[in-house]
């Protein structure tokens, strides 16, 4: 059974930063791509970051520039630096993992209020 657990979450001021990691885990489990997306209260669920194995990435347009998505292949993570926080970043982070299919994790939560 293919697991997430997200960690690094919780409250910032604007403008400061916040790591967030995910630990990916099941037996035989080596998910071809892995990353985040976020939704915030009353809107959909949006891309943040993606990174395949390769080393490609993905961002979402409002964050690029400003967070940084990094992994490590061998021990099934992944992680998100986030910078120059806004108030409009606030939502629920979830990570994702796909090899065939996709899971996802069940959510970290961050704040950016002052």
């Amino acid at each position: 059974q293919v697991q997430l657990v997200e960690s690094g979450g919780g409250l910032v001021q604007p403008g400061g930063s916040l790591t967030l990691s995910c630990a990916a885990s099941g037996s035989g489990f080596s998910p071809y791509l892995m990353g985040w997306y976020r939704q915030a209260p009353g809107k959909q669920r949006e891309l943040v970051a993606a990174m395949s194995t390769a080393g490609g990435t993905n961002y979402g347009d409002s964050v690029k520039d400003r967070f940084t998505i990094s992994r490590d292949n061998a021990k099934n993570m992944v992680y998100l630096q986030m910078n120059s926080l806004k108030p409009e970043d606030t939502a629920v982070y979830y990570c994702y993992a796909r090899k065939i299919v996709g899971y996802w994790g069940q959510g970290t939560q961050v704040t950016v209020s002052s």
